[in-house]
């Protein structure tokens, strides 16, 4: 389980997140939906260690994880898809799989281990891609590379920063389907977002962060049923009302 309490971080001496408070159980999809600006990606690289809180708590399965290096938050058993998939141009598939992978320490609780052979069988375009380099892949491409780089550290936590930003409609249906099925195998998926129809889609928690904080939480099944409150409410923050 992912808990964050009070969670505050910024950037130069300014605040970005203001005391956000959220929880993803294992299995379960939580998503925060805000315009840019809005604190999405500080959200994520605060709980990855890229960036150090100023104040507030990070826990993973109750122990405190914040302020610590990002590489031991990593071990710990969080999983990174950064926003812009920063894939290796110069690399073939087959080398960022080889190079991602790390066999499991026997921490990784009731979470499957996943291994090249695994990833290539959740993601088959890759498996047909894997002599290619990281240059040569369209954007979709890279994008799953992104997350089997991920998923290679078998995390138990992941985190997805804006992952369909420029896909097309049919690679962000199948971006849907697969954080579906890796919430189903009992990971703690992190979403952030600006789209409330990908949101609305997958996820089982829905917060809406405006200026750093949370202003609205909704579940995602109510969001299925009626899309019109999350809508509403990704308006007004907008203008932060």
């Amino acid at each position: 389980m992912l808990e964050l309490e009070g969670l505050t971080a910024g950037y130069h001496g300014g605040t970005v997140l203001h005391g956000v408070d959220l929880t993803v159980p294992p299995g379960t999809v939580h998503a925060v939906v805000g315009h840019n600006g809005a604190g999405k990606s500080t959200l994520v690289h605060s709980v990855a260690g890229l960036l150090r809180p100023t104040a507030g708590s990070v826990r993973l399965d109750g122990t405190e994880v914040a302020g610590r290096a990002a590489h031991r938050i990593a071990r710990a058993g969080v999983g990174l898809v950064p926003q812009g998939r920063r894939v290796f141009a110069g690399l073939t598939v087959e080398e960022h799989l080889r190079l991602s992978y790390r066999a499991p320490s026997g921490g990784a609780g009731s979470v499957p281990s996943w291994t090249p052979a695994r990833v290539l069988e959740l993601l088959p375009r890759l498996a047909e891609r894997r002599g290619h380099r990281g240059a040569d892949l369209s954007g979709g491409e890279q994008q799953m590379l992104a997350l089997a780089r991920a998923l290679l550290s078998t995390p138990r936590v992941l985190l997805l920063d804006e992952p369909t930003e420029g896909l097309a409609p049919v690679l962000v249906r199948q971006i849907h389907e697969l954080i579906g099925a890796l919430a189903g195998d009992g990971i703690a998926v992190l979403l952030v977002s600006p789209s409330p129809s990908l949101a609305a889609s997958c996820a089982d928690e829905i917060s809406v962060l405006t200026s750093g904080r949370i202003t609205t939480r909704l579940s995602g099944s109510s969001a299925r049923e009626d899309p019109a409150p999350l809508h509403e409410a990704l308006s007004l923050s907008r203008t932060g009302t």
